[in-house]
């Protein structure tokens, strides 16, 4: 975790307006100059970076997906680590996440671990081939996270999420979430423990500029409760916009990379909010083909 912590201070340092508009401009141009390998370059199916897309991961082969989010306001950030694999067909997925956090602020416990998160996740409705697709998820969420220090929610709890995707056309291609998390005796910093309930939705528009180059515009509402003492708690919602690109490198041995970069900002009651998402995917088949 201190390993993490240096790298993501070095991160913070580059990351200045002029190098974040850099990174946009520059690095999915130079992705796209390298040569591929295959004759036909695997299309990019990834999650967006705050929506989930409705694919679940073929037949022998998972995935690796992490994701820093930095607050630029509070300086808060979260990394998570998801892995996805298949589970007997493209049916069927299971995956893990693990998290590290960061609290900043007088009175929090600053760097650790975070909540885990064990999914499942049905492909109800077509695949990454199909005009829609809908793959229902359920979460049983561990509390592995500290909550005296503000790294976890201290109590076990459940969620949900409903992905629908759209292909409408070539270029083009829509994502949508309803979800909803239960946390029946969340604690607080003080050790009290109360009920708590939040809802999101998400959208997301994925223009297919090139097989290996996307850009995406996200949009997630969200309406949470944190604990104020014995049984009592208090609910505040949270709205964001996030542009972002993302692009892809593939290799013979059938190895996806797919880096990323989104900047979220808030609207409405979170208008003061700003932040960057650094994005790093790794997808591959369960045995890499050797090289030639």
């Amino acid at each position: 975790m201190m390993k993490m912590n240096f790298m993501f201070n070095i991160l913070r340092d580059v990351m200045k307006p002029s190098a974040m508009l850099a990174l946009l401009l520059l690095f999915p141009f130079v992705a796209l100059a390298q040569p591929q390998s295959p004759s036909q370059p695997k299309s990019i199916q990834d999650n967006s970076f705050l929506v989930e897309e409705a694919y679940n991961q073929e037949d022998g082969v998972v995935q690796h997906i992490n994701v820093f989010q930095h607050s630029l306001v509070s300086g808060d950030w979260l990394y998570t680590l998801t892995d996805e694999w298949p589970v007997c067909g493209q049916k069927n997925q299971l995956s893990i996440t693990l998290s590290g956090i960061n609290v900043s602020g007088a009175g929090t416990g600053g760097l650790g671990w975070g909540d885990t998160a064990l999914n499942y996740r049905y492909q109800l409705i077509g695949a990454g081939d199909a005009r829609v697709a809908v793959a229902p998820r359920l979460s049983l969420l561990l509390p592995t996270g500290d909550s005296n220090r503000g790294h976890g929610a201290g109590a076990l709890g459940f969620q949900t999420n409903i992905p629908v995707s759209f292909q409408h056309n070539r270029w083009l291609v829509t994502h949508w979430n309803a979800g909803a998390t239960w946390i029946p005796r969340a604690q607080n910093r003080a050790g009290e423990r109360a009920g708590i309930v939040g809802v999101n939705l998400g959208q997301s528009f994925v223009w297919l500029a090139a097989s290996r180059f996307n850009a995406l515009l996200e949009t997630t509402w969200s309406s949470t409760e944190e604990v104020l003492g014995p049984g009592t708690t208090s609910r505040r919602q949270n709205i964001f916009v996030s542009p972002g690109v993302r692009w892809a490198y593939n290799f013979k041995n059938g190895l996806q990379i797919v880096p990323g970069v989104g900047l979220p900002v808030g609207v409405g009651p979170s208008s003061r909010e700003k932040g960057l998402i650094l994005y790093l995917s790794f997808e591959h088949p369960l045995r890499l083909a050797r090289s030639e």
